[in-house]
């Protein structure tokens, strides 16, 4: 059957209306554009939305930026206020709520480890709160976090893992962090998107883990994603339109290599590819070679965002020097 591989909400309503020419009933669209980025919130309103787009019921924001990329300090924090203030609509109004942050991925894989490292960047703060007994403060509110792994290292799925972490510290908020799957590589690692409906951890990947959402956890749980990786055989069904799309002279248009293209489905191209690459393993995945540097970069633009959106009070810069 043929299916994209995309976590990306966006994405999925794209596809919709390039093989409909219609906007996906059940759904709204808004698109504004910052000095840096573009920003699209798509809401999914009701069960036919939901249906179509193969997503729960509730807001995606999509925020893409090609400076994502880069290591610009200043772009890196305008970024992080941009993100944060995204956050910010979607957190609970309340001065003194605790949030958990939870860092979906495996660490030893450099794409997957998203998560992780934005844990290790997060300032982490219910300890004091319990140490202290406080229960108010001005500049912070009680954060903790945690990098679960994943099942194939601790033979226990993430949701049972986190669902015990909240019923022994009942935050008020979860926020899961992880990596996604895109199906175009101009949107691998140059998008994040906020979703209030949870996530599946694995799900970029075809290895679908059980939810992590309000009805699993019992509390609001907002996902943060950026696309790392591209599905090979998706990434290769799309250069294919491309390559149809710059045949557009006369003699391309009359050869027979290019009526065979124009000729086939996406659900049959999609199959040959397939079916091509299955000798050498179909299930291949695809990201950029400096992977590396820009999960650091990367993991450093959400740890601000989330610094910023959920300790108000704070500078910055004496939280950086904290973790260092």
């Amino acid at each position: 059957m043929f299916q994209i591989r995309s976590d990306l909400a966006l994405e999925i309503r794209e596809l919709y209306k390039e093989n409909t020419q219609q906007e996906i009933p059940g759904v709204e669209v808004e698109q504004k554009k910052q000095e840096f980025a573009t920003i699209t919130h798509v809401k999914v309103l009701n069960q036919e939305g939901s249906k179509i787009m193969g997503k729960p019921e509730g807001s995606y924001i999509t925020i893409e930026s090609p400076s994502l990329k880069k290591a610009d300090a200043d772009v890196k924090d305008a970024l992080s206020q941009l993100l944060a203030k995204e956050l910010v609509n979607l957190i609970p109004n309340k001065s003194n709520f605790k949030t958990l942050i939870v860092g979906l991925g495996n660490w030893d894989i450099t794409p997957d480890a998203l998560g992780p490292q934005v844990v290790s960047k997060v300032f982490v703060t219910r300890h004091f709160f319990e140490m202290y007994k406080k229960t108010d403060d001005p500049t912070m509110r009680p954060v903790s976090a945690i990098s679960p792994g994943v099942m194939g290292t601790t033979g226990i799925e993430t949701v049972e893992i986190i669902r015990g972490i909240v019923e022994k510290t009942k935050p008020d908020l979860v926020v899961a962090i992880d990596a996604l799957a895109s199906r175009r590589m101009q949107r691998v690692h140059t998008t994040i998107q906020i979703s209030t409906t949870g996530i599946n951890p694995g799900s970029g990947i075809g290895n679908k883990r059980k939810e992590l959402s309000q009805h699993t956890l019992g509390v609001p749980v907002i996902a943060i994603g950026v696309p790392t990786v591209v599905d090979a055989a998706t990434l290769a069904n799309d250069t294919i339109k491309l390559v149809v799309d710059a045949l557009s002279d006369q003699a391309s248009k009359e050869s027979e290599f290019y009526k065979l293209l124009r000729g086939m489905s996406d659900e049959d191209k999609y199959s040959l590819i397939k079916e091509v690459l299955d000798p050498y393993g179909a299930n291949v995945i695809v990201t950029t070679k400096d992977i590396d540097v820009i999960i650091t970069n990367i993991s450093q633009v959400i740890a601000n965002a989330l610094n910023i959106a959920l300790h108000p009070g704070i500078d910055l810069k004496d939280v950086n020097r904290y973790l260092q």
